[in-house]
């Protein structure tokens, strides 16, 4: 794989350095410039970046300053990898750096990586979409200091009664549980936070939306967590065979196998 002199938008993955797709490692390992998203990105992978890199912390940088290190570098016919935290597809604020590459007529691509919602999920032993429970998942946060349009109110979202899954929110836990309430949400709905998901000192607590604000004061959880709720987050469906798919069940006929009658 030969980079071209552009700019790779690549997601890292939740921090498991481990977790970088194949050939987002490959584009970390080859680019001549690394603009990494210092607070959030793992120094373990940072260190995988080729010896020739020019590898820089983005974190003291406003959005012109990245975009002109950037565009500088390309126009001098160099590859630059432009590491972002998780998939940088979600919250990843890389429109606005699109935007600027684009008027400056610079080449991007973006290569996705591993979100901490799958990660929180893999390190929780979860399925969020179960049979007979929820086949919808929404990704959302809570509205904040950042605004939310009116029609995407958590309140409404939640009406839906699926898993829901909030990045951005320890910090509004309260307002979380209010909406969820609102939204005729039971108070004893299972829910989920890991905060660092897959990092050394990853934090898991499971709760219900009537201790959701408490257990998360108690353990100091105000950041880089995600939350995740609804029925599907129940830890004792692992301990019931309830909620089988279609899929492997003997009876039914898809592509690949013809299903035998129940009887069988």
């Amino acid at each position: 794989m030969t980079l071209e002199p552009k700019v790779y938008i690549v997601g890292a993955g939740p921090g498991d350095p481990d977790l970088i797709t194949v050939k987002g490692l490959r584009i970390l390992q080859q680019a001549d410039v690394v603009l990494y998203t210092d607070s959030l990105v793992s120094e373990e992978l940072v260190a995988r970046a080729g010896e020739h890199a020019k590898v820089l912390q983005s974190s003291g940088m406003d959005l012109e300053q990245m975009v002109r290190v950037m565009v500088e570098a390309v126009r001098e016919g160099k590859a630059v990898a432009r590491i972002h935290t998780g998939d940088p597809s979600v919250y990843g604020a890389i429109l606005e750096q699109m935007v600027l590459l684009k008027q400056e007529e610079v080449a991007y691509e973006i290569v996705p990586g591993v979100s901490s919602v799958f990660a929180a999920a893999a390190v929780l032993g979860a399925e969020l979409t179960v049979p007979d429970l929820t086949q919808t998942v929404i990704l959302t946060r809570a509205e904040g200091r950042t605004p939310v349009p009116d029609r995407e109110k958590l309140r409404d979202l939640a009406a839906h009664h699926c898993t829901v899954a909030l990045f951005l929110s320890a910090t509004l836990a309260k307002k979380v549980v209010k909406e969820f309430l609102e939204a005729g949400w039971d108070e004893d709905t299972p829910v989920a936070v890991v905060q660092r998901a897959t990092w050394p000192d990853q934090q898991i607590v499971r709760t219900t939306l009537r201790h959701l604000d408490d257990d998360l004061r108690k353990a100091g959880i105000r950041m880089h967590a995600m939350i995740l709720a609804g029925k599907a987050l129940d830890p004792t469906l692992v301990d019931r065979d309830e909620h089988r798919s279609k899929l492997y069940d003997k009876t039914f006929t898809h592509g690949y196998r013809k299903g035998v009658a129940a009887s069988e």
